[in-house]
Formats: structure tokens, sequence, C-alpha cells
């Protein structure tokens, strides 16, 4: 905190804690806070995670097949926004957002359209893909919600954001199969470059009240390259929105 010029007050308020809570931690040093906090401590203060409370991370450290497994979160919500933001601006080759419906990205993060914008100029590829606004799918998915804000006019504001950037050149976008709607609607998949969030839909759950993983790729036949291939498949089957992705059942 010394060396970032943080004081104990200013460490709260970016966190997002009490100040008493901050004076818990620096009093009993075998206090470990919860993940999030101590991702958001170490965000602010420009140093790992270990540094500071290297007993969390050693409980961590995973040798077997479940080593591709970052993070778990109960709720999609749970996610750190900083989570998001880190694993976007980090990528590098290739982005594919596979929700549903997107339209998260769009409150969640600050000019997320500028920042897609630079990502591409970079020469990221970023591919979006969503369901059928009009497909007999949503239909069904918006009775089981029952949200004000329908599944279809989540994933017409992402459309209509996605037009608004323009056809750019390592934009794409795409509508999915009517075959593959209903595996499309269970499983999101948001992968960025070796990294990948994952939602697996409950029930009657909305997005952000379903549960979530984050995985990262170490080799072969993990669990990224089979959530990873989902996408890809679903992608492959997709229809490109500038050549009509719209269901005939409109």
């Amino acid at each position: 905190m010394a060396d970032a010029d943080v004081r104990p007050h200013q460490l709260a308020d970016r966190v997002g804690v009490t100040g008493k809570t901050v004076t818990r931690w620096l009093a009993d040093g075998a206090l470990v806070p919860h993940a999030r906090n101590r991702a958001d401590v170490a965000r602010v203060l420009g140093v790992e995670e270990h540094m500071i409370w290297p007993e969390a991370v050693t409980s961590r450290v995973k040798v077997g097949q479940d080593r591709e497994l970052v993070h778990s979160y109960p709720y999609r919500s749970a996610c750190p926004s900083t989570t998001w933001a880190s694993l976007i601006t980090n990528a590098t080759a290739d982005m594919l957002l596979s929700g549903y419906t997107n339209y998260f990205f769009w409150s969640m993060l600050p000019d997320f359209a500028g920042t897609l914008r630079k990502k591409i100029e970079r020469g990221c590829r970023v591919r979006f893909l969503v369901g059928d606004p009009y497909g007999e799918t949503t239909r069904q998915r918006e009775a089981i919600e029952g949200a004000a804000l329908t599944v279809s006019a989540r994933i017409r504001t992402t459309l209509e954001h996605l037009d608004r950037i323009g056809p750019l050149d390592g934009l794409e976008v795409r509508i999915s199969a009517p075959e593959d709607a209903t595996n499309h609607v269970g499983l999101s998949v948001f992968r960025f470059d070796s990294d990948a969030l994952v939602t697996p839909h409950l029930a009657r759950a909305i997005g952000h009240d379903s549960p979530m993983f984050h995985v990262r790729r170490h080799g072969d036949e993990g669990m990224f390259d089979r959530f990873a291939g989902h996408a890809e498949e679903l992608w492959s089957r997709g229809r490109d929105v500038r050549e009509g992705g719209r269901d005939d059942q409109a």
C-alpha cells in the first residue's frame, strides 16, 4: 500500500468494502479475504495476488485434469467486471462471444463499442454469435423467464449496437442455426484467446443468475478445448446477419 501510495480508506473505496474491513485485513494477517476482493486489491495495488496472500494461491494449485479450471462462480454476476475487462484487453488473436443475447456487455463495460474497434484495428478477430430474435426457441425461453426485458429485445439490442459499429474487417456477426438453438440457449461460451468464461443456463434462471466457470487451456482435449469446440461448431452453422439471419417463423 505504501509503494502504491494508497491509504486504507482509499483502498476501501476502490475495492468497494468498508474501512473497517480493510482495518481487519491489516490487523489479522491470517485473515484471507474473498477471492473477488483479493483480485480487486491486487489490481488497485498493481501487484500479483500471491504477493499479498500466498497461502490462498497455493491452496488453489492444481496438478490434475482440473488445472484448467481457474475459478468458479455461483452466479455469472459474481464475476468481477474487472475480470471481463482484463480478458477482453489481453485477447490479441480471437474473441468469440457466443452468449445467446450478449446483451450484458454493453451495460457492464464502459465504451464497449470503442474497445471492440481498438481490438479489431490491432488485428484481433472479434465474433458474435447470438440467437434468432424471431425463432421459436427464443419465444419459448421468454415464456420460461418471464422477464420484463425479453430475450428477443436483448438480442435485438446487441445487433443494433453492432450495426452502429459498422462493417469492419475483423468483426463478424452470426445468428445460430435453428437446429442449434436449444444447444445455444443452454450454454454460453465466451472465448478470449486461451481463456474462456462458460455459463450453463439453469432451467428458469436468467443468464446473470446461472453459474459460471473460468477455464484456461493447458493441453489438448481439456475443458477449454471441449467448450471452445462446442462454440466453434455452433458458429460454423450460423448465418451471417449480412446475408439475412432472420428466421422464417417471424
